[in-house]
């Protein structure tokens, strides 16, 4: 069948979108083509917020059929941590039957080029952005974020993600010359010359393992990354949060097929209750490239056990907030505390260990005692989230039980100084909505450095006494070395306090955030411009998005002839 979406018309579509993302990630300006406001919508065919909520309902209880070879039966049961049942069936997949399948159409993608890979990878996200709203639907039921996140961190900012990693590919790819004509002067003989073609060749096929908290933005840089190398790409969601990326495979199957590629270059692999795949997958030979969002645990496995394959990583980490002093105490604790609250904390960047003197800090307010910096961090939380509605608007849901035990564990590791409590939700009364819980500790004492130096995802943050700022920077330094951090905070007036902490985070390979009080916050990242993780510490081995992020997805092959 003839392709409906030509390469030309494709680059017609899309090379400026991608010139424009090149130049973004060459000067780190902001730039975004996604609307992050949800008025945007609902505009050139976009549905709006209406018609994704009804295009989400009339999911409920269907199967989302993507017609992939080897389906040998269908597997659902998520539940949406707002306590309502979707009923969504997904294929369970015979992988003896699709990997050959999926391995079946590289040959094609491989040889139509970096650019024709990148434009259909634009289509794809231009797909998916028109169906923004019911992605941020999908997203809040299966990681329980509060919708306008899900919207906008399930949406927009999960697409400029993705298209950044084809920005990055495509400068990758592009670096080598497709020929060049070799010549080698040999005196008075006849000059040696040779043509030399080269080509990028993908590594084979690439396994996305989805994570339940950000399904899309952190599995398209992935993705995309993979597809635009020339990579054949399984998508294997966590099973608490299948749909998104169930959604995301189906119309990347559709706009390849109509570019005339086989649609089976991008497949899902769901998983039956209790069936754990991961590892089946990650150990066949025909994975080539696995992306990996999750336990530290299980990444340390992969990154040990997948040896056939390139492994990237994301895992846990224990963020640190230095406070040493600050001229917008108001300011400071205004930004803390939204860090602390922002999807219950249920985020790899969120600030879990506040290090403070325990002599006090400086402040434009006057000095303020550890307790009173404790005390004020909590009356800041509780200001922000006194209102149910705005809380739960800012809290989302607890995604899983796990979290929620952490939480009630909690506070019997130390003084509390904020004590969480419980919010019934307004509109889905089956959520389990929780508030932050502070917990003050002694950083010179043995149990409660079991505490701080271990991550404990979701809602609970520490504040750690320690004795100077000097001790605070060290501190820093092993929680980093030895545990991983995805982002570093820091309030100081002290350009010597800064200077040593940014060289603490230079040495460590920590990505550092100063002095934030207004509405940029530690946990958040922009695309094209900031880079999330570094892949120099345990949390990550790799960063969003950087060249080595995507250069060693594929490699270049040489031919040679004789001139």
């Amino acid at each position: 069948m003839a392709a409906e979406l030509t390469a030309h018309e494709l680059i017609a579509r899309h090379r400026p979108t991608l010139d424009q993302a090149l130049e973004a990630i060459r000067t780190r300006a902001y730039w975004s083509p996604h609307p992050e406001h949800p008025k945007a919508y609902g505009e050139n065919g976009s549905l709006d917020m209406a018609a994704g909520k009804a295009a989400f309902d009339a999911l409920h209880g269907n199967r989302i059929d993507l017609g992939q070879p080897g389906t040998d039966g269908w597997v659902e049961g998520e539940t949406s941590p707002y306590g309502i049942e979707t009923g969504v069936s997904y294929p369970h997949a015979d992988l003896d039957e699709l990997l050959p399948a999926m391995k079946a159409g590289m040959r094609a993608w491989r040889d139509a080029g970096a650019e024709t890979r990148a434009v259909v990878c634009l289509e794809i996200l231009k797909r998916i952005s028109d169906r923004t709203m019911e992605f941020a639907q999908a997203v809040m039921h299966t990681s329980g974020q509060a919708f306008m996140m899900a919207f906008q961190a399930g949406g927009p900012h999960a697409q400029d993600r993705g298209m950044e990693a084809v920005a990055y590919a495509y400068v990758e790819q592009i670096r080598t010359p497709d020929t060049a004509e070799w010549t080698k002067p040999q005196g008075k003989r006849d000059p040696l010359a040779l043509t030399k073609q080269f080509v990028p060749v993908p590594r084979g096929v690439a396994l996305v393992i989805g994570c339940n908290t950000f399904p899309t933005w952190n599995g398209y840089p992935g993705l995309f990354a993979s597809l635009a190398t020339g990579n054949a790409v399984l998508v294997k969601p966590h099973p608490r949060a299948v749909l998104p990326l169930a959604l995301t495979v189906q119309v990347a199957r559709q706009v390849l097929t109509e570019a005339g590629f086989d649609a089976n270059l991008v497949a899902l692999a769901a998983e039956r209750p209790g069936e754990g795949i991961a590892k089946t997958l990650a150990a066949r030979p025909e994975i080539r490239v696995i992306d990996y969002t999750g336990s530290t645990e299980f990444g340390d496995w992969l990154e040990s056990n997948a040896r056939q394959a390139q492994v990237y990583t994301e895992k846990a980490g224990v963020n640190t907030v230095i406070v040493e002093s600050t001229d917008d105490y108001k300011g400071m604790l205004a930004n803390l505390a939204f860090s602390l609250s922002l999807y219950s904390g249920q985020m790899c960047t969120t600030p879990q260990n506040l290090l403070i003197p325990r002599d006090g800090i400086t402040t434009d307010q006057g000095p303020k005692s550890f307790d009173e910096v404790a005390a004020d961090l909590a009356k800041a939380v509780d200001g922000l989230l006194g209102d149910d509605a705005r809380a739960t608007a800012l809290l989302g849901a607890i995604v899983n039980p796990d979290v929620k035990a952490r939480l009630e564990a909690a506070a019997g590791l130390g003084e509390v100084a904020l004590a969480s409590r419980e919010i019934t939700h307004p509109e889905f009364p089956g959520a389990v909505v929780r508030t932050p819980v502070i917990v003050k500790l002694d950083g010179a004492k043995p149990d409660a450095e079991a505490a701080y130096m271990s991550e404990c995802f979701g809602p609970v943050s520490f504040a750690v006494a320690v004795d100077s700022a000097g001790d605070a920077a060290e501190l820093l330094r092993r929680t980093i070395r030895e545990k991983g951090a995805m982002t570093v905070g820091a309030y100081t007036t002290s350009p010597e306090v800064e200077e040593t902490v940014r060289e603490v985070c230079l040495e460590e390979a920590a990505q550092l955030s100063l002095n934030l009080t207004g509405g940029v916050y530690v946990n958040q990242t922009a695309a094209f411009s900031d880079f999330h993780g570094s892949g120099g510490n345990p949390a990550a081995n790799s960063a969003l998005c950087d060249g080595a992020f995507v250069a060693n997805r594929f490699r270049v092959v040489e031919v040679r002839r004789e001139a």
